[in-house]
Parts: structure tokens; C-alpha cells; sequence
């Protein structure tokens, strides 16, 4: 592996140690890759799966029972070969080029309410890239963050029902971060952008993940978390976000 390569991979340990006092990020696992980092965490939540011990980075390893895997668990994949969108559309996943991850969360929620997930992570996202990156994102819903009329990121949340306790939520994120238009397939070239590409420099992946992680950690304790008091936590970033918002009907 070149230079270059491993200074451009994301570490778990560095992610975490930049979140100690978070919920959102305080257990951060990395792989190089998977199917879906959606379907990984899944696995990591269901009822038969072996938890990941806090400090280990392999989700094989035998842990807690399944119930006690940490709210807050974050899984990044460096590539994903099968990411997926909303309404079942691929996600391109080009290696090392993005931030593809997903947060596993037990919202006092509702099925029926996963949507207001979505919309706190889409805002986390455009707030952040505005506050780190100096860009004016757009809100496009139900899912997707755009800048200048092309598409940077998205999510996809998805809830699984639990008998006496609070409902799985996972919500997937990908975001374009690195790629220059010939990472994207032909057929999104015309409609895909990334920060890179938006900013025309490079954009570091690791120091934008923090950013975001910190954000999405703040704002989801403000509006979902009941035991938000018992946490420390970081003052809620001051950010001026771009509020535009362009209509799109629902899935």
C-alpha cells in the first residue's frame, strides 16, 4: 500500500478519541468493505448477532449480548460493493473517495416517524458542510443534499420493530467527498458532485468526519435522545444553514 493510500484511510481509533464524550461515535468501527454498511450494522443489532467490544474493530468479535450494543455504534466502510439508495437505487461507492457509514439508534420513535430521522440527518449534513466547507447546500427531499442542483449526499434510514423496547433505527449516510467526474458512472456524471469538485480542492475525509459525526451527536440528543442529560457533550454548533428547500413527493 502506498503512502498516499494510508494517509487517506480513515481510523477508527482517531475518529473516536476526537468523540469521547459523544454518543453518536463512541464505539466507531472501519472496514474496508462490505456489501452495505446498512446490512452490516443490521447484522451487529439482530437478535443473534455477537456485539463489538469497545477498542475492537472487527464485527466477529464476540462481545456483550446482542440487547446492549451501544446506541450510537458507527460503521464506516472504505467501499461499498452493494450501497443503496432511496426506493432501492445503487449507491456509488467509489473507494476511499466518500464517507459511506451507517449509526445504529433506539429513537423513542414510531415506525411510522422514521422520516423525521431523515430529516435530521440531511440538515446535520448541509449545516456541516456549510460551517466546515463555506458551500450553500440545498435540502432536497425526502433524502438528498445537493450543491449547485447536483447531488453530494444522501440517506437512507430504516427501522426494525422490537418487542418491549425501543424500535432499531439505522440510518445509512453517503457522502461524495473526494471524486472528480470520472469516479461517477457515465450515467451520473451529469447529476452527481462532489465537496472536491464543489470547492475545487481537496477535502479531508477524517477531519470531515469528525465535524459531522460532533453534529449529528449534538442535534440528535437535543431532539431524540430522553437520557441526553446523563452524556457530556460539546456547545451545538452556530451554524447559518442554507434553508432552501426544493419539494419533491414522498416515496
Amino acid at each position: 500500500m502506498s503512502t498516499v493510500e494510508k494517509l487517506d484511510r480513515l481510523v477508527a481509533d482517531q475518529l473516536q478519541a476526537e468523540l469521547s464524550s459523544a454518543v453518536i461515535g463512541r464505539q466507531i468501527v472501519v472496514l474496508e468493505q462490505t456489501s452495505s454498511t446498512n446490512d452490516a450494522i443490521l447484522q451487529v443489532a439482530s437478535p443473534l448477532g455477537t456485539a463489538v467490544s469497545p477498542g475492537r474493530r472487527s464485527l466477529g468479535e464476540v462481545g456483550s449480548p446482542r440487547s446492549l450494543v451501544d446506541v450510537g455504534l458507527v460503521l464506516f466502510a472504505e467501499h461499498q460493493t452493494d450501497g443503496r439508495g432511496q426506493r432501492g437505487n445503487r449507491w456509488e461507492s467509489t473507494a476511499r473517495k466518500g464517507l459511506w457509514f451507517s449509526i445504529l439508534l433506539r429513537p423513542e420513535l414510531p415506525l411510522s416517524d422514521s422520516g423525521l430521522l431523515t430529516i435530521w440527518a440531511i440538515e446535520a449534513i448541509s449545516d456541516v458542510i456549510h460551517s466546515e466547507l463555506g458551500l450553500a447546500p440545498a435540502i432536497k427531499l425526502p433524502n438528498d443534499v445537493q450543491l449547485n442542483g447536483h447531488k453530494v449526499a444522501g440517506v437512507l434510514v430504516e427501522m426494525r420493530a422490537q418487542d418491549k423496547a425501543p424500535h432499531v433505527a439505522v440510518v445509512g449516510i453517503g457522502i461524495n467527498v473526494a471524486q472528480c467526474r470520472d469516479d461517477f458512472p457515465a450515467g451520473l456524471q451529469d447529476g452527481a458532485i462532489s465537496l472536491a469538485m464543489a470547492l475545487g480542492r481537496p477535502v479531508d475525509r477524517q477531519n470531515f468526519a469528525v465535524a459531522l459525526l460532533r453534529n449529528l451527536d449534538v442535534t440528535y440528543r437535543e431532539k431524540f435522545s430522553k437520557g441526553a442529560a446523563t452524556f457530556n457533550s460539546s456547545p451545538a454548533p452556530t451554524t447559518t444553514r442554507d434553508k432552501r428547500v426544493a419539494k419533491s413527493p414522498m416515496a
